[in-house]
Formats: structure tokens, sequence, C-alpha cells
């Protein structure tokens, strides 16, 4: 086989190409074969129907100049002086150039060249099969002895062998020999072979064509169906790939909110220790002091002791106010997402005297819950800490929705910090970063000396229904 068959060229080649090629060729050495059979059986048949006309015509013609050749072997000089003038002269003249009549042993009777009367010579294959009573017919093919003048001649000859019946008893008694000049018959012979080799090459192409046609349909369905099952696949693929570093983002985030929950706790109980639990101590001491329950005690310091304690409690109670107001959401379930970074935004406003510029489209998307929450924090924590870090310059929130992604972004134009000193133990952009990644979206950070930007994006495509 070809080495480009064997190799990966080959394997490369649509089915159509493959078809192409390959069929080309089995169609190339079909039509060789079946034109040269065709013209063969054209060529045999043409050759065989004209001799059997010559031979007929000159079976008419020279069969009743013949005596009894049963009778007599040898044709008297009136006879071959009839020959002579038949066979030289009129129609048979202008069409034979050479004459023969055989005995069934190899003598030659009678020819139009003198000096082949009385030879013997060999029998012919073509002889042969005449003496059996059989017609034959040859086209140039002129190798028997006793030819040479007629191959010398250089014309196309038909060379025919026509057998002498007895005509009671059906023997063959002798064989006619004969070369017809045969010009016109080869043109014709040649007509023949070039329409014969034009219909064959003309029905193989038209059902090579076809069959062309209907493999190159077949091959670009096939193509692209494996196209599009290489798509399905490299598809099904990268989701594969995104599920499991997904999962793989989701157990890290997991381990993450677990530690982050646990400081949440410590950094709770810290605040509620050191705030409102410290002031809680000190009114219940003040309680416990002898202004109150000695009874020496003049009404007006016990009034002022009093009312310091009434103090003590109503600052611990403001403290325990602020820490639920940053524990407790608002109702947000109901809202939709330019409540939400209203809400947010008034209630910093309001906490801190500040202001901050918002920007964001008429028309919100609907959300779930989960992001509305995640939306919530977000803006409150990064708000809280420009306002803590940055001192609140030039604070700003833009939100854009491009049909499938959710983009928040929240910045300032303060001194920024350096992300590197940032303690493990804070909470804050940890906090942010777990809780937008926990749903699939993606935590960005940027900050220099002319500000500090915190972006969150989020893929509402494929989350639950809001």
């Amino acid at each position: 086989m070809h080495p480009f068959i064997k190799g990966n060229h080959w394997k490369a080649l649509s089915l159509a190409q493959q078809f192409l090629l390959v069929g080309g060729l089995v169609t190339l050495f079909a039509t060789l074969i079946v034109g040269a059979f065709v013209t063969s059986l054209i060529e045999d048949a043409v050759t065989r129907n004209s001799g059997a006309a010559t031979a007929l015509y000159v079976d008419s013609v020279i069969a009743p100049l013949l005596p009894d050749m049963q009778a007599s072997t040898d044709l008297s000089d009136s006879v071959k002086q009839a020959l002579d003038e038949t066979l030289g002269q009129g129609a048979l003249g202008r069409r034979l150039m050479s004459f023969k009549l055989w005995r069934p042993d190899g003598t030659i009777l009678y020819s139009n060249n003198r000096q082949h009367i009385g030879q013997k010579l060999p029998i012919s294959d073509g002889l042969q099969t005449a003496l059996t009573g059989i017609m034959v017919t040859e086209y140039d093919n002129i190798d028997d002895v006793g030819s040479e003048s007629e191959r010398e001649a250089g014309d196309p000859l038909l060379e025919v062998y026509n057998p002498v019946l007895q005509p009671w008893s059906g023997d063959v008694v002798a064989v006619l020999e004969f070369y017809e000049i045969a010009t016109d018959f080869q043109h014709s012979l040649n007509r023949a072979r070039l329409q014969s080799w034009i219909a064959v090459v003309a029905f193989t192409m038209t059902f090579f064509a076809i069959l062309s046609l209907l493999v190159s349909r077949g091959s670009r369905t096939i193509d692209s169906q494996r196209e599009a099952l290489k798509e399905r696949i490299q598809d099904l693929y990268d989701l594969l790939t995104q599920n499991g570093e997904l999962s793989a983002k989701l157990q890290r985030a997991s381990q993450r909110t677990t530690a982050l929950n646990e400081r949440y706790l410590r950094r709770l109980g810290a605040e509620l220790h050191d705030g409102p639990a410290q002031l809680v101590a000190l009114a219940a001491l003040k309680v416990d002091s002898d202004l109150i329950s000695n009874h020496r005690t003049s009404p007006k310091m016990r009034e002022r002791e009093i009312k310091s304690i009434k103090s003590s409690l109503d600052d611990a109670m403001q403290e325990i106010r602020t820490i639920c107001s940053g524990l407790v959401l608002p109702q947000i379930e109901g809202a939709d997402l330019g409540e939400i970074i209203e809400r947010a935004l008034k209630a910093h406003m309001q906490r801190t005297g500040t202001t901050v510029r918002l920007s964001m489209p008429p028309k919100s998307p609907p959300l779930s819950l989960s992001v509305k929450i995640c939306v919530f924090r977000f803006l409150q924590e990064a708000l809280n800490n420009g306002f803590r870090h940055g001192g609140a310059a030039g604070q700003y929130v833009v939100q854009t929705f491009d049909g499938q992604n959710l983009f928040i972004t929240v910045g300032d134009s303060g001194p920024g910090f350096d992300p590197a000193k940032i303690e493990p133990s804070s909470l804050g952009l940890s906090g942010l970063r777990e809780r937008v990644e926990s749903l699939g979206g993606h935590f960005d950070l940027k900050t220099s000396n002319r500000g500090t930007v915190l972006r969150m994006s989020l893929n509402l495509r494929g989350m639950e229904p809001a």
C-alpha cells in the first residue's frame, strides 16, 4: 500500500476525499477494463459481420464457377480463366487484394498469384477452423505462411476463410481465402471504437459522479455530526473541569467559612466583653457601692450616683444595639437589587454622616435570597472599610449587569493600604472573598496611593430562581 494511504495523512482525509481517491482509481481501472472488453466485443462483431457479408458476396459470385470439388481435385484452365476475369475486374477486383482456393490437405488450387498455385503449405489456425465448417474473419493479422506480399502492401486488410460446402451433403470440400482491402472498414471500426470508449467513459463517469455526490453529502453530514459531538464532548469536559474546580473551591470555602465563623464568634464575644459587659459590670459595682446602700449618703450624692449607673446602662444598651444592627439584616427578601443597594448606602450614611455616590441602571435583574444577602454584606463591609481606612474620601458605588453577570464596585480616593500587611486574623476582606466565592463569583481588590477599589462579580445564570 502507498505510504500516503498508510500514514496519518490518510486518516486526516474526510470520507468524501477517501472515496474520491480510492473510487477514482477503481473507476479508472474499471473504465479501462470494461472499455477494452466492450471494444473487443464490438471489434469482433463488426469484423465478423463485415467478413460474413463479403464472404456471402464472394461465395455467390465464385461458387457457380467452381466444379464439383469432390469429383475433381484440380481446376481446368477455363475455370482459372473465369476466376481471373471475375477477380480482376468489376466489384471484386476493386475490393479484393488476393484470393486463394485451398484443398483440405493444404494445397492451393488457385491464387491470383500464379506462383502459389500447386503449393502445399502448412495449414494455419484459420484454415484449420474453416475446414470444420466455421467461417473465420481476422482484421490486420497477416502472419500466415504465403502471405508475404499482402504484409508488404501495408494496407489495412480483412482476411476471411470461407468454407466451400458440397450442396447435397454439406461437407467442406474446399476453403476460399481472400484478403479484402479494409480502408472503409478501418474507418468504421475506429469510429465504433471511439463511440464505445465515449459511451463507457460517460457511463462510468456519470455513475462515479452520482456516487461521489451521495458520498460527499453523507460525508458532510458525518463531519458535521462529528464536529458537533466533539464540541459536546469538549463542553462536557469543560463542565466536568469546572465542576471539579467549583467542588474544590466549595470545599475550601466551607473550611474557611468554618474558621471565619469561629473568628466572628470570638470577635463578637470580645466586643460584648470589652463593651457592654464592662459597662454593665461598672453599673453593678456602683449599685453595690456604699453611696447607694448607706443611709448617711446625701440625697444629692445618691442621685448623682444613680444617674451615673443609668448612664452606664444606657451606654451598654447603645453598644448592644450597635452590635445587633451589624448582625441583623433588614427586610430584604422582597426588595429588588436597587432597593438593597439604596438601603445599604442609606444605613452607612446615617451611621457615619458621610456621602456616597451611586451609579446603577434603572432596571435590576431578579436575585435569589443568597445573592441579595451577599450583595448587602459586600456593600456593608466594603463601605465600612473605606470609612475606617480610607477616611470616606470620595466613596462611590457602581452596579452594572451584562445580561448574565452582575458587577458591583465599591471604591474611594483614600491613601490605600498594603494588602501584604493585613493580619490573617482580619475578618473583613477574607470574609468578603469567602462570601462571594461561595456563590461561584469572583472577588477583586486593587489599592494604591490614589485609592482602593473592591469589585465582586456573580454569574446569575444557573442560580436558583428568585
